[in-house]
């Protein structure tokens, strides 16, 4: 009989203590635990436009250790999904664990919620929790936003916050600032009947959390001017930035063909997702942060500035057009800086780029021409050229200035020379930029040799400021004065007669200062680069802009770059023949 006992008193301390089975069987039964998700912060434009809102969804929930028989079709019918992708999500959802709750359907709308909710108490195991879904106004700043969708095992294997069924931003500023927008999740514990109807909280609620709702971001984007840069781009590939000098907020960015952020929300995202994947105009490919341009003569105004600064040329430095490989236009032979910016010459910057690379500094013309890279490759970078911008979007590229390194990898060291990589004076040869990149040189050249890295977020709901890295002064290693020259450059080329921009970007009421550029392209017709910024004295807006395969840069690029110009600074256009060319213009 004390054996028999003793048995019986090991097994049960067994069943009640060591072995927490038969407990959570029962907690599980009786107890519900529900995660209340909060809604994500909302973003808005610059001058307080919504950009971004969140909309009501319901996920359909099982807890397998509570599931019993039950008519599928009925479910399906309700909810209009397929049988085996419902037999497949319960058998997702029992390899997962038979005990926690695991989604089964997603982002049922409120209509099909309402209908499910009358006959949910029939299905043991069932229940529905809130969710909310990304909505968009305005179809517009689809690269910038981002986008949201449910976070993978390896997202969750390494940030305890997320489970399984969790969303996450995947791309843009849902991505970059998801510590902000996501909030953080409460937890609501519920006692159920037999019938899986809700009876009460659990001990009154002792053991409930309140979800904290995420911060609302003010972007810092014009969303009237982000528009407008799009109406201008349908039916062309390619990129506009738009930056203010004085602050580095990027005003518009726009990627050519874009999408509407709507297509990736809710139950048709997948769908959409692997659409526009498979799209062969790359609508998710961010041209403005992500493709690499040669800059094409654009890249003539740092060569002058290098050149002033290095002391081998003068504000009155003039050459003759001849005595170059590279062609040159029609033109008079110029005679200054300014006169060489406005005539785009390429012979002029050969021979400001022949006297950078080779200075005399040593007997030998190959390491006289190493230590000539070095130190223009060296103020190219203080411009923000060849370097990743830290820009608070991901994906940003960094373009590439070639060095001594990449040289003597590709010929031999003492095997090249400035004969060897001159196409690099205009713009040309190894010399790759990304539009970002040259839109904050317009901001940089406005400033007079200083920018602020360009960010897209000028606020966060509950912050005094931003992250500091985006209010601290990059200064190049060019001094201020010499900025003068190219900036009186830069206007001459739009309101001066022989500048290439004239008859493109010529404003009659506001002073732009630009330089065209020409991108040569192995593969089809040329790409049409621009990049100012105005007014000229003060400015407000800087910009840079490229149209893939349309030519001549003073042809496409630079009226589309006036006519943001003048919709940011007039809030109307008034130049209405240059707009319609510019919307009557398609590519595809």
């Amino acid at each position: 009989m004390i054996l028999v006992a003793g048995i019986f008193i090991v097994r049960l301390f067994f069943l009640q203590v060591a072995d927490t089975r038969y407990k959570h069987s029962a907690e599980n039964n009786s107890q519900r635990t529900v995660i209340k998700y909060p809604a994500r912060g909302l973003m808005y434009d610059r001058n307080g436009k919504l950009l971004v809102y969140n909309e009501a969804a319901y996920d359909l929930m099982i807890i397998p250790r509570q599931m019993k028989d039950f008519d599928t079709l009925e479910i399906c019918k309700l909810l209009d999904i397929e049988k085996t992708n419902l037999l497949k999500a319960i058998k997702k959802a029992k390899n997962y664990s038979r005990y926690k709750p695991s989604v089964l359907v997603k982002q049922i709308s409120a209509k099909k919620y309402a209908a499910l909710q009358e006959k949910l108490y029939r299905y043991p195991g069932f229940f529905v929790q809130t969710r909310t879904l990304r909505k968009y106004p305005r179809p517009i700043a689809a690269n910038i936003l981002g986008y949201v969708g449910e976070v993978n095992d390896k997202i969750t294997h390494s940030n305890p916050y997320y489970e399984s069924g969790d969303y996450i931003g995947i791309s843009g500023i849902e991505k970059s600032y998801e510590i902000y927008l996501r909030g953080e999740k409460g937890v609501e514990k519920f006692l159920v009947d037999v019938h899986n109807r809700i009876k009460g909280r659990y001990e009154n609620g002792k053991h409930d959390t309140a979800a904290v709702v995420g911060k609302n971001l003010t972007l810092t984007i014009d969303a009237e001017l982000q528009a407008y840069g799009e109406k201008l781009m349908q039916h062309k590939v390619g990129s506009i930035v738009a930056i203010e000098p004085s602050t580095g907020e990027v005003l518009a960015m726009i990627s050519s063909p874009s999408y509407d952020p709507n297509l990736l929300t809710g139950r048709a995202r997948t769908k959409n997702y692997k659409v526009l994947s498979n799209d062969t105009l790359k609508p998710l490919f961010n041209r403005a942060i992500m493709s690499r341009y040669s800059p094409g003569s654009i890249f003539k105004t740092i060569q002058a500035l290098i050149g002033m600064q290095e002391g081998v040329i003068n504000e009155n430095t003039g050459f003759t057009c001849g005595g170059a490989p590279v062609k040159c236009h029609h033109h008079p032979n110029p005679s200054s800086v300014r006169k060489a910016i406005q005539y785009s010459c390429n012979p002029y910057f050969y021979k400001v780029f022949q006297r950078i690379i080779q200075q005399g500094k040593a007997s030998s013309i190959f390491k006289d021409s190493e230590i000539g890279l070095k130190r223009w490759r060296n103020h190219i970078l203080t411009f923000g050229l060849g370097v990743s911008l830290d820009l608070d979007i991901p994906g940003v590229k960094s373009g590439l200035i070639p060095g001594i390194e990449l040289y003597n990898k590709w010929y031999g060291k003492g095997r090249w020379a400035f004969s060897t990589i001159y196409s690099n004076s205009i713009g040309q040869g190894e010399v790759e930029t990304i539009p970002i990149q040259i839109a904050n040189l317009a901001t940089t050249i406005a400033n007079k040799g200083y920018f602020y890295t360009p960010h897209f977020v000028k606020a966060i709901e509950g912050q005094d400021s931003i992250d500091e890295k985006y209010m601290v002064k990059n200064i190049t290693s060019v001094e201020s004065k010499y900025f003068t020259q190219v900036i009186e450059g830069m206007y001459s080329v739009v309101n001066e007669a022989g500048g290439t921009a004239v008859w493109g970007a010529k404003l009659d009421s506001i002073a732009i200062c630009g330089k065209t550029g020409t991108v040569e392209n192995t593969h089809g017709k040329d790409h049409s680069g621009f990049f100012a910024f105005a007014p000229k004295d003060n400015p407000k807006i800087a910009i840079a802009v490229y149209v893939e395969n349309a030519g001549f840069g003073g042809v496409y690029a630079a009226p589309i770059a006036s006519l943001m110009i003048e919709k940011y600074l007039t809030g109307e256009i008034k130049s209405k023949r240059r707009e319609k060319r510019m919307l009557d213009y398609k590519q595809y």
